[in-house]
């Protein structure tokens, strides 16, 4: 949206953590606010009507309307929790915030450069996303642990990265799916 611009490319400002969504690390989405030519956001034009607010939950109105059914559904797997998100960056603030984020990209990327065998990107960036900081810092462990992780194949550590994943978010009761509208 031309004039909308955002520093924070990670967390923009209705709640999607965009640094951990495969269309950002694809480079198919320049994130909130990243460039000219991206699609008319209106939640963005909103910031732009309220004195160009940050983040949503700086406003005086927030939550308005546009938040009553924004977890429904998925349009992306980033759009999961966008009201916890956006309340857990209101009350812990957004430099703790970003700082979590920046540590779970970080754990992505590990996962996307060691473990991806062509066929979990979209499963690590979920995963990532979803669960929660300690959760995968301790899944990280597990693997560091494995004894044998140097002997196995490419496809062998997918399948061992991807079982843990699955295994804390079915114990933690979240879907690594996505939710249609119906």
């Amino acid at each position: 949206m031309k004039g909308f611009n955002r520093k924070n490319q990670l967390f923009s400002l209705c709640g999607l953590n965009c640094g951990l969504c495969p269309m950002f690390l694809n480079k198919y989405c320049p994130g909130c606010g990243g460039g000219e030519g991206n699609q008319s956001c209106k939640i963005a034009r909103c910031s732009m009507e309220h004195d160009g607010v940050e983040y949503c939950f700086q406003c005086s109105e927030y939550p308005c309307p546009k938040y009553e059914h924004i977890d429904d559904f998925d349009v992306f797997i980033t759009s999961r929790n966008k009201k916890s998100d956006m309340e857990k960056a209101k009350r812990i603030g957004i430099d703790a915030y970003n700082a979590e984020q920046v540590e779970k990209t970080k754990i992505l990327d590990m996962l996307l450069s060691g473990f991806n065998d062509g066929r979990k990107k979209t499963l690590f960036c979920t995963a990532v996303n979803l669960l929660d900081l300690q959760k995968l810092q301790e899944i990280l462990r597990q693997i560091e642990n494995r004894a044998d992780l140097d002997t196995l194949t490419l496809k062998e550590k997918s399948t061992f990265a991807a079982e843990l994943l699955k295994a804390a978010a079915a114990k933690n009761n979240i879907e690594l799916k996505l939710r249609k509208k119906k």
